[in-house]
């Protein structure tokens, strides 16, 4: 969630005085039935930019949207097609704000390839956040600084077995799946009905100006913001919380933090 981002996880990634950064958030708040773009957008704008003023090179993504990686029908995915699109235009507007490392993650073909995603086809796997990991590279690259060897494409052990999967989704993707039904459902299954009632009236076209309008106004909002300029702590090489996430090879990577939402 943007917001765990912005008021927990940046106190935390600050005190590290990281020079790198990874800000990959949204994909959360579109499935929640409060989204609101504009409290994404306050909520990125804030974290970049107190890494950027502290002197850090902040890498962003856009993200695919989750109605497609899970597969829903079109009345269910096209309201999460609609929320992502909003997010990822204020991540790329963000990022551009504020100099960031910005990298257009959900028009790379591998998003589309099943084993790069866990079982729960919403986080990455392994293989995953090692393609994720060669393409920061490449953008940080890009832009002349000193990255080194690209990460290794090579897998620290197997991936999980079907049997594995089948455990994971019993046990701890229940849990998941439950809580999204008493957060997301009642929401979403409102946005589907919604959705055919414009698709019926041929009015589809007025969701979408709808949620651009929003959008627009979420960044419109931005600029009236004050940057955030409180000093920076003292420096200090350290990892991150949540490297455990990571391929061995990019967690240990000394002045990094990754940030999540």
């Amino acid at each position: 969630m943007a917001a765990d981002v912005a008021e927990r996880q940046l106190p935390a990634a600050r005190e590290l005085s990281p020079r790198y950064v990874s800000l990959v958030v949204g994909a959360n708040d579109t499935l929640r039935d409060a989204f609101a773009i504009e409290r994404v957008a306050a909520a990125l704008d804030l974290a970049h930019g107190a890494l950027s003023a502290d002197g850090a090179v902040v890498l962003t993504a856009c993200l695919p949207d989750p109605g497609r990686m899970l597969g829903l029908p079109a009345p269910l995915a096209r309201p999460l097609a609609r929320r992502m699109r909003a997010v990822n235009t204020v991540v790329h507007a963000v990022s551009a704000r504020y100099g960031g490392v910005h990298l257009h993650l959900a028009d790379h073909p591998w998003v589309g390839e099943r084993d790069a995603w866990s079982v729960d086809r919403l986080h990455p796997s392994e293989r995953g956040h090692r393609l994720l990991a060669r393409a920061f590279h490449a953008a940080l690259a890009d832009t002349g600084l000193p990255v080194g060897r690209p990460p290794a494409l090579t897998l620290d052990g197997r991936p999980p077995s079907r049997a594995a999967s089948a455990l994971w989704m019993a046990t701890r993707g229940t849990r998941w799946v439950a809580a999204r039904c008493t957060d997301l459902l009642p929401g979403l299954l409102a946005l589907a009905v919604k959705e055919c009632r414009h698709g019926l009236a041929g009015t589809g076209r007025l969701l979408d100006a709808a949620a651009d309008h929003a959008t627009r106004g979420a960044l419109t909002a931005l600029g009236t913001e004050r940057r955030p300029t409180d000093p920076a702590p003292a420096p200090a090489a350290a990892t991150a919380p949540g490297a455990d996430r990571l391929p061995k090879d990019a967690a240990t990577a000394p002045g990094a933090a990754t940030m999540t939402g």
